[in-house]
């Protein structure tokens, strides 16, 4: 079992990798105002910290701890390029969800033997499609697996959290479809969302991952770069099993994703979502984590996918409806600002007359905050008669309220207090 965390020092070991950096869905001719720096030069290896980063999500909500409620964008996993990331706080829904009629996911008997990759691709392809999310003012893109005829499709739930609008293209359609999420476990990566409407789907297969071995020959197949078209293909083998990879969120969160499965299979940025093969074409993880250290087109031969056995764990809770506390049903609620906890030497800077609350660093423009009036260096007081004295109070006081709901925030900044009612928006965890 291996972690990676930050060095105090460099060293001459091999980096460690990182969650894909984003796919943009679209060529950019001009860098817009969010578009990080270019790639920097080659420098010596060392052991750089985890970023979470939203492999096919140029931007992409921010998990945090102990909290609940959706509250803008961030560019924290897209290594740390963005100085002020912006917290879009989740926990599970207490919504009651309604049971998903789809039958529960068994593996087939896994199949050993010789790999061809082109026949693989043959049989798998039609049943991977990519993903194209709209979140804040960018588009990014990733990649999914259709896991039921009716349109249900397995992703990395980091491929479309904080995502407002989510587009599939499936093989053999020529338009792209609108899908809804159905449901993410933000603590495993993993996120089921459904395209309704259709039938007939061809759907991937699964072997279970108890019965990979370090060695075995593998594909991965993705949305490489956020191009579309027909996935790439990767073969490699297997390198590690049952790894644990620690994950920081810019360095101010971190979190664990264990029982991964490591091979060498070169990936991209965009193939996030996408499945590892074994030699039959059944699915035995999904690609979720490599070692990028450039900008949308670094390749990497180091990389982790999520086991077989942990992913139909998740799917079939979810398909089962049951409630938990990692699993969180539909859309958040949102307002659009980039929050951190006041201090008293940050108030006091700021010329402001309270020691407690949650500091706007930043709005996202057309959001609820930014048509109530609140602006940078605001501090919320206040949501719905429940005091606010932290980002973690509130993400609890917002968790409080749906989507649609209308919620009265209270905020101080250098002109006084001020209150106004402000109706959520949704979000995806």
């Amino acid at each position: 079992m291996s972690e990676v965390q930050e060095p105090s020092q460099p060293t001459g070991q091999q980096p460690d990798p990182s969650l894909l950096p984003p796919a943009t869905a679209e060529p950019v001719s001009e860098a817009p105002y969010w578009a990080p720096p270019p790639p920097a030069p080659a420098r010596p290896v060392n052991n750089s910290l985890w970023h979470r980063i939203a492999a096919g999500v140029v931007l992409a909500a921010v998990i945090a701890a102990a909290a609940g409620a959706g509250l803008g964008w961030s560019l924290a996993r897209t290594i740390n390029y963005h100085n002020n990331p912006i917290a879009a706080i989740t926990s599970p829904s207490t919504t009651q969800p309604q049971t998903n009629p789809e039958t529960p996911i068994q593996p087939a008997n896994p199949s050993t033997g010789s790999l061809n990759a082109d026949a693989i691709a043959a049989k798998i392809d039609p049943a991977i499609v990519d993903i194209n999310t709209v979140v804040g003012s960018s588009q990014a893109a990733g990649t999914g697996m259709i896991i039921s005829s009716t349109g249900e499709i397995l992703t990395n739930n980091h491929v479309v959290d904080g995502s407002t609008s989510i587009q599939v293209t499936i093989a053999g359609h020529s338009q792209p479809y609108s899908a809804r999420l159905i449901a993410a476990d933000p603590s495993a990566d993993i996120a089921v969302i459904k395209v309704d409407g259709l039938t007939g789907l061809p759907t991937v297969s699964f072997a279970s991952s108890s019965s990979v071995n370090v060695g075995d020959a593998v594909v991965a197949l993705g949305n490489a770069l956020g191009r579309g078209g027909s996935p790439s293909v990767s073969q490699g083998s297997i390198v590690a099993l049952d790894q644990t990879i620690t994950a920081s969120e810019g360095g101010t969160k971190s979190e664990q994703l264990s029982g991964m499965i490591q091979s060498d299979a070169t990936i991209y940025p965009g193939d996030s979502g996408g499945p590892l093969v074994n030699s039959s074409g059944q699915v035995i993880g999904m690609i979720t984590a490599g070692n990028v250290q450039g900008f949308r087109s670094s390749a990497s031969n180091v990389n982790y996918a999520i086991a077989s056995d942990t992913i139909l764990g998740v799917v079939n809770q979810i398909r089962s409806g049951q409630t938990s506390d990692s699993i969180i049903y539909g859309q958040v609620g949102f307002i659009g600002v980039s929050v951190q906890t006041l201090d008293a030497a940050v108030a006091s800077q700021l010329g402001l007359n309270v020691s407690s609350g949650a500091l706007v660093v930043s709005v996202q423009s057309g959001s609820p905050a930014a048509g109530a009036g609140i602006a940078r260096n605001s501090v919320i007081t206040s949501v719905g008669g429940t005091s606010i004295t932290s980002i973690d109070s509130l993400g609890t006081a917002i968790r409080a309220h749906k989507p649609g709901e209308r919620v009265s925030v209270t905020w101080v900044n250098a002109s006084g207090t001020h209150t106004a009612t402000l109706t959520l928006s949704g979000v995806n965890p």
